[in-house]
């Protein structure tokens, strides 16, 4: 029997390791011959319970064990569904596997809570359908839904086909579309990380998080070509503390875009471009819009973007209006991007007579204030290169320039900037464009 607390508490260390063979030399050098069967039943139920530990730590669930092809035509949905199911209500830190190889997959939800922390080791290529059929009923392809607790990495694929879908969107010059599917939606998640993976060609959105906490994207790879409609690379709506690190994006649209709802947002080392910039927004469309509360981005590199970073607000819209406020903007190189620095409260994307409506002609609700721009250089492609377009009807607040070097793609030509409905702020540093504020 255990003589002590101390051969207790070495014995519990020593399994949590999973080390049998030190457990039995542990005991068998401290315990008497008499002691020895006491010991040696001891050391069973000791290994037993390590190797528990270990299998539940370790446990592989393989795609194709599950029925998987990957030949690139098949249908693998259902190995995909029963792989997650069976590592979802596993222990310890379960993993789905996908070997290399192209693998066809209709809409599929993987569906939390699950039982542990589970991971999805994609290597191989997921293909989304090319018809818009497949969609019925769905508004997005791979949906993670209510999990606690998930890393996406491996090196493969999402590729969601978007080229035969792009001709079909109607949301650039229709208020009123149907979206597209997203390729990726994290809803209602948290502590999930993705890292290590590419998305590609989406319909619509590349990522979206919604609802959801503790988020990190991580050396992710987004790409869509300059025209592709509606293809922003993340956004991000009613989430917090959500991370976008070290990631690549090229896209049609926003490369990153922060919808309402939003709170403690970091945005570091993202190359972006083409694309239409990293964007708040755009908010104040529809009524009871929650706040964007707490941004950085930082360590940034935009190239040949419509924008760079952007706060976009639609005209009109019922009060109250939504707040933002904390927004950090700093240390980020622009490379021939147009309109470098901008706030833009009369957003409205349409020539259409839905910008042309009464409602769309009263000025924004939304009210800004506490941003600052620090350290921001590099070459506008626009001559304005900062521009302050600020609401009639909620002036911006507490702006600050700071350190900011933007010169004119065209040598001789000085870039500008202009402020409108700007009621105060600070203007420090160097200063090309001087300050409008």
């Amino acid at each position: 029997m255990l003589s002590s607390s101390y051969d207790y508490k070495m014995a519990r260390h020593t399994c949590s390791a999973c080390d049998a063979h030190r457990v039995m030399s542990l005991f068998l050098h401290r315990r008497s011959d008499m002691e020895f069967p006491l010991v040696a039943l001891f050391f069973m139920i000791s290994a037993r319970w390590c190797l528990e530990i270990a299998h539940a730590g370790r446990q592989v669930f393989d795609v194709m064990d599950f029925g998987a092809i990957a030949d690139g035509e098949t249908d693998d949905s259902k190995a995909f569904i029963r792989a997650w199911m069976k590592a979802c209500a596993s222990p310890g830190r379960p993993a789905v596997v996908v070997p290399k190889g192209e693998y066809r997959l209709q809409p599929v939800v993987f569906r939390g809570p699950c039982k542990g922390y589970m991971q999805v080791r994609l290597a191989g290529d997921l293909r989304a359908p090319d018809d818009l059929a497949a969609f019925r009923g769905s508004h997005e392809w791979i949906n993670f839904a209510s999990i606690d607790g998930l890393l996406v990495t491996g090196g493969g694929t999402f590729d969601g086909r978007g080229a035969s879908s792009w001709h079909l969107n109607q949301c650039p010059t229709n208020p009123n579309c149907k979206p597209l599917p997203v390729s990726i939606k994290l809803g209602r998640v948290r502590n999930v990380t993705i890292t290590g993976v590419t998305s590609l060609d989406s319909k619509f959105f590349h990522v979206i998080i919604i609802g959801s906490q503790d988020v990190s994207i991580h050396r992710v790879t987004i790409r869509a070509p300059r025209d592709s409609p509606n293809t922003d690379g993340v956004h991000i709506q009613g989430s917090s503390n959500v991370r976008i690190t070290d990631t690549a994006i090229a896209t049609g649209d926003d490369c990153i875009s922060v919808g309402p709802g939003t709170a403690d947002i970091t945005v570091s080392g993202v190359s972006c471009g083409p694309g239409h910039g990293i964007s708040v927004g755009s908010l104040g469309r529809h009524p009871g819009e929650e706040d964007v509360r707490g941004l950085r981005v930082s360590n940034c590199t935009l190239a040949g973007t419509a924008n760079g970073v952007r706060i976009k607000t639609w005209r009109g819209g019922l009060r109250p209006g939504s707040v933002v406020s904390g927004l950090v903007f700093e240390d980020i190189v622009m490379r021939k991007v147009r309109n470098p620095i901008i706030i833009d409260q009369e957003y409205c994307p349409y020539s259409s007579s839905s910008c042309r409506h009464e409602s769309a002609q009263r000025p924004s609700v939304v009210k800004i204030s506490d941003v600052k721009f620090k350290n921001i250089r590099g070459v506008s492609a626009t001559q304005v290169a900062v521009k302050l377009s600020c609401s009639g009807a909620s002036p911006c607040h507490g702006l600050e320039l700071r350190d900011i070097d933007l010169t004119y793609v065209k040598r001789g030509v000085a870039t500008e900037s202009r402020c409108e409905n700007v009621a105060g702020g600070i203007a420090g540093g160097m200063l090309v464009p001087p300050s409008c504020i």
